[in-house]
């Protein structure tokens, strides 16, 4: 009896299947029997017009074998599997599976997904902060957000995250380990790490927040040198980016000398984002385009006149916590010659998402496209090639003592051009107020070197324009 019934039912779903892969629209109807080697048409009526459709050579279609091996499983399970499955969840999972076999990045969502998606392009949602991907079976850290639970508990960029809580990783999907990571604001979860720097698993307890991203933070590291710092490209990132800057050249008497624009460990977001904070920088040309295998997936974005701070130099700083939209700036700027990168190379996440609703509550996240710098170079599995390599390093001063100067001597000549003097003493109180400005700068050792890069630029370039006059 029971092998009767699952026969039953298998036959039953494929016939099913069947009729759904010739379904094309109201009223379609196949025309007169064609040749084996010639195209099917189908004609008919839809929403009151006469249509005509031309389906390709059916062994170039889905092959009916494996369509049946499809059938034969899901009936299957149906029959045999130790607990009742429901049709819908059995689909759904099927769906999933399509979708998470082709890429890390293409997936299903459901309500929940779909509502948290939208909710982090919004820059606010409940979690630990980090951006992840999968990475042979385990969780690994993209970048923790600027300001978020994960990063002040100290997650950095490239951990493997192999447990969460007691849950061990292995064999859960993204979703399912995202899902795991959100919770109730307040509450703790552990995560045991492993890290290239340590030789053994480490615990983390990060506290569970909701996570609110300022996408724009800016300040004036010296006179003149502006510093401005996108942690995350949101839907306004590129006009509050423009705003920044020209906050800042307000704070310079109108113009800036240097700035710095940081990416590190940003792990992209709204394509238009990039491109409009690429667009405040450059006069004219590329900034972006994509490549995919439909119309709607090759797009190109180019820049409109006007560079909102023309002539002054520019440091891109990235690492391989810049993924996505950080990587098309950076990318750009360098095509273009605008702007040095420095820092460590890139992410690599070159690939396009296109979020395809299904329905009010249900979508799918899928890679349609690949983007390409002005200059052709693919992003993905590559990255960005900083033009000034400079890796993270711990900057510690020689405490020596202080030299003893002309100036220290006893009836030394003087200046003779009116310049303040310089003694010892005097020395070792400008040695302290730069330490004091280093400190602001959180000794950061990146930073001081793309500040010291901006300076020197703008050195050269004076006595340039000196010598031109």
């Amino acid at each position: 009896m029971g092998t009767v019934r699952s026969t039953r039912q298998t036959t039953a779903f494929r016939a099913l299947a069947t009729a759904i892969c010739l379904t094309t629209l109201p009223g379609l109807t196949a025309a007169q029997e064609q040749a084996p080697d010639q195209d099917v048409i189908l004609e008919g009526t839809a929403n009151g017009q006469q249509v005509q459709i031309r389906l390709p050579d059916p062994e170039e279609q889905l092959p009916l074998e494996d369509l049946r091996k499809f059938t034969e499983v899901f009936g299957r399970i149906k029959e045999a599997y130790v607990e009742e499955v429901d049709d819908r969840q059995l689909l759904e999972s099927a769906i999933k599976g399509m979708l998470a076999d082709l890429d890390p990045h293409s997936t299903y969502l459901a309500p929940k997904e779909y509502e948290e998606l939208e909710e982090s392009t919004s820059g606010e949602f409940g979690g630990l902060g980090i951006e992840v991907g999968m990475e042979d079976g385990f969780i690994k850290v993209i970048t923790p957000i600027d300001d978020t639970p994960a990063q002040k508990a100290g997650v950095q960029a490239g951990d493997l995250i192999i447990k969460l809580g007691d849950q061990p990783v292995k064999g859960l999907s993204l979703e399912e380990a995202v899902n795991l990571m959100r919770g109730k604001p307040g509450t703790t979860l552990s995560l045991t790490i492993m890290r290239e720097t340590e030789n053994a698993p480490i615990e983390i307890d990060v506290v569970r927040d909701v996570i609110k991203v300022t996408s724009i933070k800016s300040r004036l590291l010296e006179p003149g040198y502006g510093y401005v710092r996108i942690t995350q490209f949101q839907s306004e990132t590129g006009n509050e980016f423009r705003d920044a800057i020209r906050s800042l050249a307000d704070d310079s008497d109108g113009q800036l000398d240097g700035l710095v624009i940081d990416v590190r460990n940003n792990p992209g977001g709204v394509l238009q984002a990039a491109v409009g904070a690429a667009d405040a920088l450059l006069d004219e040309g590329l900034i972006v385009y994509t490549e995919g295998r439909i119309q709607s997936s090759r797009l190109r974005f180019s820049a409109t006149p006007g560079d909102i701070i023309a002539d002054t130099p520019i440091v891109v700083l990235i690492n391989g916590g810049s993924a996505s939209a950080s990587e098309i700036l950076a990318g750009a700027l360098q095509d273009h010659h605008r702007a040095v990168v420095m820092g460590t190379q890139s992410f690599g996440k070159g690939s396009v998402q296109t979020v395809i609703p299904l329905d009010e509550t249900h979508a799918i996240k899928m890679t349609t496209a690949r983007y390409f710098t002005p200059d052709g170079r693919s992003i993905q599995a590559r990255g960005i090639t900083p033009d000034i390599e400079v890796r993270p390093a711990r900057f510690t001063e020689f405490e020596g003592q202080p030299f003893f100067t002309e100036a220290d001597l006893s009836g030394h000549l003087e200046n003779g051009d009116g310049e303040d003097e310089l003694n010892s003493e005097q020395r070792k109180q400008q040695d302290q107020n730069s330490d004091a400005n280093e400190s602001h700068m959180e000794r950061d050792f990146q930073l001081r070197s793309a500040l010291n890069l901006l300076k020197g630029m703008t050195i050269f370039q004076n006595k340039q324009d000196d010598g031109d006059n």
